[in-house]
C-alpha cells in the first residue's frame, strides 16, 4: 500500500508541475483535463487507503529521507496515514477533484487559465503534506505551502488593486497565526526533544501545566490565523477576490479547515489541558453567531457563504474545544462537502449574470438555471441542518456536545446561530432564484453552465445528503485513534427533544426567509437602523483595523524610511564613505613613485615602531 501513499501525495505536484510549463502560454485546455485527471489519480490512491485502514486497522508510515540531522535534533520527512489523516485526504482529494473539472468551465475564458490550474494543484500537494505530516516540522511545510497558494490563488487577478490588497492582507494575518504555531513548536522541542507526533504525545502529560498551557495556547493561536477566528477573520470575507472555485477549495474544504485539523490532532494535547479547551470553544460559539450576524444583511453572493464558512468553523471548534474531537472532524467533512457545492453553485450564478455579485439585482433565476438552483436549495438545506441531509447529523452532534457539558450558554448561543444561518442561507437562495426579476434582460442574459460543470457539482451535492447517513461507521473508524466521545449526560428522550428544538428553529429560519423574500423582503426603513449598519459594516472592526493598526503602521512605516534609514542609516554609511574619499586625496601626494621618497617613508615608519614597541616594553 506503499506506493498509494506516494500517488496521492505527489500526483497533484505532477500535474501542477506539467501546467507550470504552459503557464506564460496561451489556454490549453490539456493543462486543466491533466491536472484534474491527476487529482482524481489521487483522489483513488486515497480512497484505495481509507478502504485498506478501514477494513485492517493499519497505520502506514513512510520516511522519505532524514530532513534535519544536527546532535540531537532529527528530523525526518515523513508521513502518516491513519485513521484520521485518511478522512481528510479524502476530503480533500475528493472536492479538489470537483473543483478541478468545474474550473475547467469557469475560466474557460481566462487568460490565465494555465497558470490557474498550476497553483490550485499546488494548493493541494502542499494541503496533502499538512494532513498527512507524521510530525510538526513537515506540517509547518504544508502549512507555509497552503498559505503561499492562496496568496498566488487570492490575488490571481493581480491586475485588480482589491485582489492584490485582498491577498496580501490574507498573507499577512496569516503570518500573525503562523508565528504563534513556531513558538509552539518551539515549545515542544525545547521540552520533549522531538517534534514526532507519537514522541510527543507520549511524552506530553510528563510536561508542567504551565508549560502544556502555552503550547496549546499558542498551536491554537495558529489555528486562529488559518481558520480565521476573532480577531484574525476580516482576511476570509475579503478572500473572496479570487476565482470562486478557488474558494470553493481553499475556503470551504481545506485551507480554513486546518487549524480545525491541529486541534484535532494535537487532541492528547487538548485534553490535558481542558481550561484551554474551554476557551476554544467559547471563542468558537462566539464566532459563530458573529458571522451569522453579518451575513444576515451582506448583499454579496460569496460574502455570505464566506461568513457561513466562518460561522461553521466556530461550531467545529466549540466541539473540538469540548473533548468532542471525531465530531468536529465529522461536522468539517459534511461541511466541506455542502459549502463547496455553494460556492460552486454562486460561480455558476456569477457566469450567468456577467459577474454580478448583489442579490439584490437577481431573482428569479430558477427558471434560466434550474439544475444550478436545486443543487444550491439541496446544499442549503444541509447547511440548515435539515433531516435527513449531512448537516443535519454533524451539526445536531455538536448541539449535544454543549448541552452534555452544561455548557448551556454556549448550546443556546448555538441553537440561535442554527436559526440564523437557516435564514440567511435561504435569503440567499430566494434572492437569486425566486422571488421578483431584478435585472433587466437586456443587459443580463442568464442560462445555465455547461453539462460537465453540472456534473462536477452532482457528487458534493450527493455526499452532501448521504454523508450523515454513515454516522456510526465514521464513528467506528475514526475513535480507533481519537478519543471516543458520546453524550454519557443526556438519556434518549432528552436527546430527541433537543434535535426537536433545534430543527424547529432551522425550519422557522427557513419559513420566514422563504415568506419575506418570496416578494419585496424587509421594509427599507430596516437599512436606516443602527444595527443594521453595524452589521453591514462587520461591526466597524476592519475600520478600526484600518484607523488603528494599518495607518499607524504606515506611518511608522513611513518615518522609519524618512529618518532612522534615510537621515541616519544611509547619511552614516554615506559620511563614512565621504570621510574615507577625503582621507584618500588627502595622503594621495605621498604616492609620487620616486624611490628614494618612498624609502625615506619606510625609514619613519620603521623609527617610529622601534619607539613604539620600546615603550611597550618599558611600560
Amino acid at each position: 500500500m506503499e506506493k498509494f501513499i506516494y500517488i496521492a501525495l505527489f500526483a497533484p505536484l505532477v500535474g501542477s508541475l506539467i501546467a507550470a510549463l504552459f503557464s506564460t502560454q496561451p489556454k490549453t485546455a490539456f493543462t486543466g483535463w491533466f491536472t484534474s485527471f491527476m487529482l482524481a489519480v489521487s483522489m483513488y490512491a486515497s480512497l484505495n487507503l481509507l478502504h485498506f485502514i478501514y477494513t485492517t486497522d493499519t497505520i502506514l508510515q513512510i520516511t522519505l529521507f532524514d530532513w534535519i540531522v544536527i546532535g540531537n535534533l532529527n528530523i525526518p520527512f515523513g508521513f502518516v496515514v491513519d485513521h484520521v489523516s485518511v478522512v481528510m485526504m479524502t476530503v480533500v482529494t475528493v472536492v479538489s477533484t470537483m473543483v478541478h473539472v468545474h474550473s475547467i468551465g469557469y475560466m474557460e475564458h481566462d487568460k490565465g487559465f494555465n497558470r490557474y490550474f498550476s497553483y490550485l494543484s499546488a494548493f493541494v500537494f502542499s494541503m496533502l503534506v499538512l494532513v498527512m505530516s507524521d510530525n510538526f516540522a513537515v506540517l509547518f511545510i504544508g502549512w507555509e505551502g497552503v498559505g503561499v497558494c492562496s496568496w498566488l490563488l487570492i490575488g490571481f487577478w493581480y491586475h485588480k488593486e482589491s485582489a492584490t490588497w485582498a491577498a496580501n492582507e490574507a498573507f499577512i494575518m496569516n503570518r500573525v497565526g503562523d508565528l504563534g504555531l513556531l513558538l509552539g513548536m518551539f515549545l515542544i522541542y525545547w521540552n520533549i526533544g522531538s517534534l514526532q507526533y507519537d514522541i510527543v504525545f507520549a511524552q506530553v502529560s510528563t510536561l508542567e501545566n504551565s508549560t502544556l498551557v502555552w503550547i496549546a495556547a499558542l498551536l491554537f493561536l495558529g489555528a486562529m490565523g488559518k481558520s480565521a477566528q476573532f480577531p484574525l477573520h476580516t482576511w476570509l470575507a475579503d478572500a473572496m477576490e479570487g476565482p470562486t472555485p478557488v474558494s470553493a477549495l481553499i475556503h470551504a474544504a481545506t485551507m480554513v479547515t486546518a487549524g480545525v485539523y491541529l486541534v484535532i490532532r494535537s487532541n492528547e494535547l487538548y485534553t490535558l489541558v481542558p481550561e484551554v479547551g474551554y476557551a476554544i470553544a467559547a471563542l468558537g460559539a462566539f464566532v459563530a453567531i458573529f458571522a451569522a450576524s453579518m451575513a444576515l444583511v451582506n448583499n454579496d453572493m460569496k460574502r455570505i457563504i464566506a461568513y457561513s464558512t466562518l460561522s461553521q468553523l466556530g461550531y467545529m471548534f466549540v466541539a473540538a474545544g469540548l473533548g468532542a474531537y471525531w465530531v468536529a472532524l465529522f461536522h468539517l467533512a459534511t461541511h466541506a462537502f455542502f459549502k463547496s457545492v455553494l460556492f460552486l453553485g454562486a460561480g455558476n450564478v456569477m457566469h450567468a449574470m456577467d459577474d454580478e455579485l448583489d442579490i439584490r439585482k437577481m431573482g428569479g433565476l430558477h427558471k434560466k438555471m434550474k439544475s444550478t438552483s436545486i443543487i444550491m436549495a439541496v446544499a442549503s438545506l444541509a447547511l440548515a441542518g435539515i433531516f435527513p441531509l449531512a448537516g443535519f447529523f454533524s451539526k445536531d452532534k455538536i448541539l449535544e456536545a454543549a448541552f452534555n457539558a452544561d455548557a448551556l450558554v454556549l448550546w443556546g448561543v448555538l441553537w440561535v446561530t442554527a436559526g440564523l444561518t437557516a435564514f440567511y442561507s435561504f435569503r440567499l437562495v430566494m434572492k437569486i432564484f425566486f422571488g421578483e426579476q431584478n435585472y433587466s434582460n437586456e443587459e443580463h442574459h442568464p442560462h445555465e453552465a455547461k453539462n460537465f460543470v453540472i456534473a462536477a457539482m452532482i457528487p458534493l451535492a450527493i455526499l452532501a445528503v448521504i454523508a450523515g447517513w454513515f454516522e456510526h461507521s465514521f464513528v467506528e473508524f475514526v475513535t480507533k485513534i481519537l478519543p471516543t466521545w458520546e453524550a454519557s449526560n443526556l438519556n434518549h428522550s432528552t436527546a430527541w427533544i433537543l434535535i426537536l428544538i433545534t430543527s424547529a428553529v432551522a425550519i422557522f429560519g427557513i419559513a420566514v426567509a422563504v415568506y419575506k423574500y418570496r416578494n419585496s423582503g424587509f421594509s427599507k426603513n430596516w437599512e436606516t437602523t443602527g444595527i443594521y449598519k453595524l452589521l453591514s459594516n462587520q461591526y466597524f472592526i476592519p475600520k478600526f483595523y484600518e484607523n488603528f493598526i494599518s495607518k499607524p503602521y504606515y506611518a511608522i512605516s513611513v518615518w522609519m524610511w524618512k529618518v532612522v534609514e534615510t537621515k541616519l542609516i544611509d547619511a552614516s554609511i554615506d559620511g563614512l564613505a565621504h570621510f574615507i574619499n577625503k582621507l584618500g586625496v588627502g595622503i594621495r601626494p605621498i604616492q609620487t613613485g620616486n624611490l628614494s621618497s618612498s624609502l625615506r617613508l619606510m625609514a619613519v615608519g620603521l623609527i617610529f615602531g622601534l619607539v613604539f614597541a620600546l615603550v611597550l616594553s618599558v611600560l
